[in-house]
C-alpha cells in the first residue's frame, strides 16, 4: 500500500513527502454553504472588554440589559421563554441569543445582541465570557451553522483579536416583545 510505504521512509526526505501529501489533501476550495470565518475581524474595530466592579454573571446581565424576565441557568431560558416570549432564529437588537450547554458551557451562556450586522454576523453585550465576570461590549458573533439557523456560533476573542475556535451551539434567540405582541406584529 502507498500509505504504509509512505510511513517507512526514513529522513527528512520520507516526512517532507509526508507533509506534502497531507497539505495537498488538506487544502482546497472551500465549499460555498461553509462561510469563511477569518472575515469576522473586519467588524472587531470596537469590541472591548469593560472590568467590572464585581465580577458578573451572563444571567442576571442579560436580564438587566433586555428586560426580560425569566429565571434560571442560561440554558433554561429557551424553555422558560416558551409561550411567554417570542422565540426564533433571528437576531434583532435588544434579543438574546441564547448558548445551549455544552462540553464548554456546562450552565449555558447569554447575549444581548447589540446590533446585526448582516445575516450572518452580530455584535453581542455579554458578562463572564471566559469566566472573569467581565463585560464584553460590541463582540462579534458568527453564525457558523451549514443550515444558516443560527444553531451554531463563534464569538470573537476579544484579547487575542481572533475569532474563536471553539463552535457553540445555540438554541436561538428570544425577543423581549411578548408573544402576543409579536403574533400581532406578523398579521
Amino acid at each position: 500500500m502507498k500509505t504504509q510505504r509512505l510511513f517507512q521512509c526514513s529522513g527528512r526526505f520520507g516526512l517532507g513527502i509526508l507533509l506534502l501529501i497531507m497539505a495537498t489533501a488538506c487544502s482546497g476550495s472551500q465549499s460555498a454553504a461553509v462561510p469563511r470565518l477569518d472575515t469576522v475581524g473586519t467588524n472587531s474595530a470596537h469590541a472591548r472588554i469593560e472590568i467590572a466592579d464585581s465580577p458578573l454573571q451572563c444571567v442576571p446581565y442579560a436580564r438587566a440589559r433586555s428586560g426580560l424576565n425569566i429565571h434560571g441557568d442560561a440554558w433554561t431560558w429557551w424553555q422558560s421563554a416558551e409561550g411567554r416570549f417570542h422565540r426564533d432564529r433571528t437576531p434583532r437588537p435588544g434579543a438574546v441569543l441564547v448558548l445551549s450547554r455544552s462540553q464548554y458551557t456546562h450552565l449555558g451562556h447569554l447575549a444581548v445582541v447589540a446590533k446585526v450586522l448582516g445575516p450572518r454576523e452580530i455584535l453581542v453585550e455579554h458578562a463572564n465570557w471566559l469566566n472573569k465576570g467581565n463585560i464584553h461590549h460590541m463582540a462579534p458573533v458568527r453564525d457558523v451553522s451549514l443550515a444558516n439557523d443560527w444553531s451554531a456560533v463563534r464569538d470573537w476573542y476579544i484579547p487575542g483579536d481572533q475569532l474563536g475556535a471553539r463552535t457553540y451551539p445555540a438554541s436561538g434567540f428570544i425577543h423581549p416583545t411578548g408573544v402576543q405582541a409579536a403574533l400581532e406584529s406578523t398579521s
